[in-house]
């Protein structure tokens, strides 16, 4: 479905038919969609410049238009990438996507299991958890509900980061005062034809970055971080930040 609303190829019948229904009561989905991937974008550049060289892209889905290891590998060749997802669908599209290129690979894991990730081989076999990373959490903790515990998922990938490392987050908003047009409606339709979500505010995002510090301007609605004049304006639609550990 995030394919689809990109422009990508890599989507089938029944993704395009639950996009269009929910973009049908939601007009400015496919808009949001775009403004996160482009703050992905945006990250994974800042990241690059400050000489990140792996990154681990959890919930990555099929990578799609613009990928990570494009970004990342066009600032810097040598940049090694996983990307993990549950979906077998797309690790098989992403791993034919990226058979050619010996510094990415896409794994099949769930990244609430935090040792899972961390010690599978096609992971260890390009990132070294010894030396900075950044961590890419963009638009997939809404899909990990409180009674997954969160918190532990977080602390336990924080922990795992080398001092120097960075964590990127986007995760839509359930601030109620300002959700838009048709989100309460697209939210059912997910809901019911692909997965729960669990929206959370502003402050309940910020403490995912608990013990890590933020980079200016903090968590704020996606198109405000580091913008550019391409961005639509969309108000309150999800919450962004990155942060890096500290050297102590």
């Amino acid at each position: 479905m995030y394919d689809y609303h990109l422009g990508g190829v890599h989507n089938f019948p029944v993704d395009r038919d639950v996009a269009e229904q929910m973009a049908a009561v939601m007009p400015d989905l496919p808009l949001i969609l775009r403004a996160n991937r482009a703050f992905l974008l945006r990250a994974v550049r800042f990241l690059a410049d400050a000489g990140i060289r792996q990154f681990l892209d959890l919930g990555s889905g099929i990578p799609t238009v613009e990928n990570v290891h494009e970004i990342a590998q066009r600032i810097a060749p040598e940049s090694r990438i996983a990307y993990v997802d549950a979906d077998p669908v797309a690790v098989a599209h992403g791993r034919e996507l990226l058979r050619d290129n010996p510094y990415a690979t896409a794994v099949q894991a769930d990244l609430r299991n935090v040792a899972g990730v961390l010690r599978a081989p096609e992971v260890s076999a390009l990132i070294d958890f010894s030396q900075p990373v950044g961590l890419l959490m963009v638009a997939v903790l809404h899909f990990v509900s409180d009674s997954d515990d969160v918190d532990s998922v977080l602390a336990g990938y924080r922990h795992a980061l080398a001092p120097g490392s960075y964590l990127a987050i986007s995760h839509a908003a359930g601030d109620r005062d300002a959700l838009p047009e048709g989100a309460d409606q697209a939210r059912t339709i997910y809901s019911r034809r692909v997965s729960e979500l669990t929206l959370r505010s502003r402050a309940e995002v910020t403490t995912m970055f608990d013990s890590l510090d933020l980079v200016n301007p903090g968590v704020v609605p996606i198109e405000e971080w580091h913008p550019n004049n391409h961005l639509p304006r969309l108000g309150l639609t999800g919450w962004v930040g990155v942060a890096r550990k500290p050297v102590r």
